[in-house]
């Protein structure tokens, strides 16, 4: 089941998907073909990413042309390169003289325990899915990276529930806005603002009761939940940086545990600089709501 969720003041973002219902894995682009400021937080014991060295703010490359969430664990990251070739067909990167070089970043989620386990986001997938992308909004729910996504393993993978992608914007009267974008994966579970669970493992009641948490049998690594924050304000590496380490608060908020040695737990954030700046603290604060809010979205919805 899917939605599309609407952004506005997310111009120079546009967002594509790969799907592979049968499969059960995915790709999701967020494509900046005029460039993004961008930054990484990795809180999670077990990522699986590409490039993320460049973005530390002591690097050169200030800007990216694509983040993105890919299914497949390991494999996923071919997905990336196809990206690659989408943007250098378009004539978008890092003007270097002799060509223009894309700059694609991202991070790779363990989908294969769903689905089929060969069924994997490839480079024709990631050109595909970046082709594809369009701006005004994305399709959440079953899809792209989150097709494959689940929850509730802490007591076990055989317990584990659907989850998927979930997208939330908040919007300033300034006309400045931040919004995230998450693949839902947790090995924990996810709870709502009053603290009641809605996102749970599905183990019976005297599994749960027992305090019986699966602290050595899920395989490590299998939990990655992977985001990006989004914002039109102005920033610099160190602010992006700093903005993605405030958005893990909204992931420890809706997700419980968070940050395990099983998980990969990724949150980009990527500024367009389409308007001016805007206090980072704020801007870091509000990161966490979207992310919390993003992450509840994530989950399906009863059939009504």
């Amino acid at each position: 089941m899917t939605a599309f969720y609407e952004f506005s003041g997310l111009d120079g973002v546009t967002f594509g998907h790969g799907t592979d219902p049968v499969g059960k894995t995915g790709v999701t682009v967020l494509r900046f073909d005029d460039g993004a400021v961008a930054a990484v937080d990795v809180r999670g014991a077990a990522p699986g990413t590409r490039e993320t060295d460049l973005l530390k703010p002591e690097n050169l490359i200030d800007r990216v042309h694509a983040i993105v969430l890919a299914g497949g664990s390991v494999w996923g990251l071919d997905a990336m390169s196809g990206v690659v070739r989408a943007l250098e067909s378009a004539d978008v990167g890092f003007a270097t003289g002799v060509a223009r070089v894309p700059i694609v970043t991202g991070a790779v989620l363990y989908d294969l325990a769903v689905g089929a386990a060969d069924a994997r986001p490839d480079f024709e997938m990631g050109r595909v899915a970046a082709e594809a992308a369009r701006p005004g909004g994305i399709e959440t729910g079953a899809v792209g990276a989150g097709v494959g996504a689940t929850l509730g393993k802490l007591y076990g993978a055989q317990y584990a529930s659907p989850a998927g992608l979930g997208a939330h914007c908040i919007e300033l009267n300034s006309g400045h806005c931040v919004a995230a974008v998450v693949a839902v994966n947790p090995y924990g579970e996810v709870y709502g603002a009053d603290g009641a669970a809605i996102g749970v493992s599905t183990a019976p009641a005297s599994v749960r009761a027992s305090g019986a948490y699966a602290g050595t049998g899920p395989m490590p690594g299998t939990h990655p939940t992977l985001g990006a924050v989004l914002t039109n304000a102005t920033l610099t590496k160190s602010e992006a940086l700093k903005i993605s380490q405030m958005a893990h608060d909204g992931l420890a908020r809706a997700v419980r545990p968070a940050h395990t040695l099983y998980d990969g737990d990724t949150l980009f954030t990527a500024a367009t600089c389409k308007l001016g700046a805007v206090d980072v603290n704020r801007l870091g604060m509000l990161a966490a709501d979207a992310v919390e809010q993003a992450i509840r979205a994530a989950l399906p919805r009863p059939v009504t």
